[in-house]
């Protein structure tokens, strides 16, 4: 069942409940692409991680409407899952590096995956999305 805009707030409650959402981006065409994100709410916005160089990424550029629905890690949204349509931003590295901090802080398998990049000497490049109703 989609929700208004002025509901974003409280479906962002639900939403974000859980540790991943479905991310739906718009190619030009409309046609749209579901993908699993590992995300997090903070201060009324959804964050998420990618690589610079997805499709989802280029998909924002281009149009940053989108929707989203909680789903399981492998993109499985639940049947009558509350879904919300709102609009996509892509951050700076400044900000990426703070939904990091925030991502880090809240789920310990990113904590780890840090720890090993940081050990192993290796950059992984990440842009951050944060989702507005």
């Amino acid at each position: 069942m989609p929700i208004t805009n002025s509901d974003f707030g409280q479906a962002l409650d639900r939403i974000g409940q859980g540790k991943h959402v479905s991310l739906t981006t718009f190619r030009k065409s409309g046609r749209p692409v579901s993908t699993p994100v590992g995300s997090l709410v903070h201060d009324g916005t959804l964050y998420a991680l990618t690589a610079p160089d997805t499709g989802k990424v280029k998909r924002i550029r281009n149009n940053p409407q989108i929707t989203i629905a909680p789903c399981a890690m492998n993109g499985t949204v639940p049947p009558g899952a509350p879904t919300a349509t709102g609009t996509a931003r892509l951050l700076d590295e400044t900000s990426t590096a703070q939904v990091q901090d925030l991502m880090e802080r809240r789920f310990c398998m990113y904590r780890l995956v840090r720890l090993v990049d940081r050990v192993l000497h290796r950059e992984r490049p990440l842009i951050a999305i944060a989702i507005t109703g």
